[in-house]
């Protein structure tokens, strides 16, 4: 269960910084200065943690299913991004409400990153007894401060291009959903298994199926027609 959500904590911490190679340097080094200032100011609150109450934590289903839900949240504006800028990339004309949806979708850094470095500041600080806690949550922020601009510096040498790295945050978005589908329920499910078949439903579910599939083709033939014409 831990090693799943070490997992989950470096994809967030990846998508992140990928997230960011599509803003300007000064907005990354804004973030960075912010990113390191939440974790210096914050170390009088990490050291009130203990090890035992991380783990109960996780092994609160209350606690976990809250946690996947602001998990999907994040995940879906994150894919919303992508989606917002592959369409304006290829010349999609995009109405109002959604210009200014996607330009806020651009400077949305994502939440759960701050989490992470919460969780990663707790075990910075269990992981050296007899330091000071002042010095280890300063140092740690020292550490952001430089590792986040440096990041994203790296990932634009690696993926100059941006259709690319959009490509790969979408991907990577949808394996932390996965991720934090399967670390968050631990085990548990809200609905017992059966081994029965619901004919009728299963037959209700694909006549929408097909009346959506039915609906969007002629819809988009509509919309072609309507586009040549203009």
């Amino acid at each position: 269960m831990q090693t799943l959500v070490m997992i989950l904590m470096l994809v967030i911490c990846f998508n992140f910084l990928l997230k960011q190679s599509f803003r300007s340097v000064w907005y990354v080094v804004a973030l960075a200065v912010l990113s390191a200032l939440f974790v210096g100011l914050l170390w009088p609150v990490a050291i009130e943690q203990s090890k035992m109450q991380i783990a109960s934590w996780l092994a609160n289903p209350a606690l976990m299913l809250d946690t996947s839900v602001l998990l999907t949240v994040d995940v879906a504006l994150q894919m919303w991004f992508c989606i917002s800028a592959a369409d304006r990339s290829s010349g999609v004309e995009q109405g109002r409400a959604q210009r200014v949806l996607a330009r806020v979708l651009d400077f949305f850094p994502g939440v759960l990153f701050f989490g992470v470095l919460f969780s990663l500041l707790v075990m910075v600080i269990f992981s050296f007894p007899g330091v000071s806690f002042a010095l280890l949550g300063w140092g740690f922020a020292a550490v952001v401060l430089i590792a986040l601009p440096l990041g994203v510096w790296i990932i634009k040498a690696i993926l100059p291009e941006e259709s690319i790295r959009l490509e790969l945050l979408f991907l990577a978005n949808a394996l932390a959903a996965v991720l934090g589908v399967v670390a968050t329920v631990n085990g548990r499910t809200a609905t017992q298994g059966t081994s029965e078949v619901n004919w009728p439903a299963l037959a209700a579910m694909l006549a929408l199926l097909a009346l959506g599939l039915v609906c969007g083709v002629f819809a988009r033939k509509i919309s072609f027609k309507r586009k040549y014409k203009s």
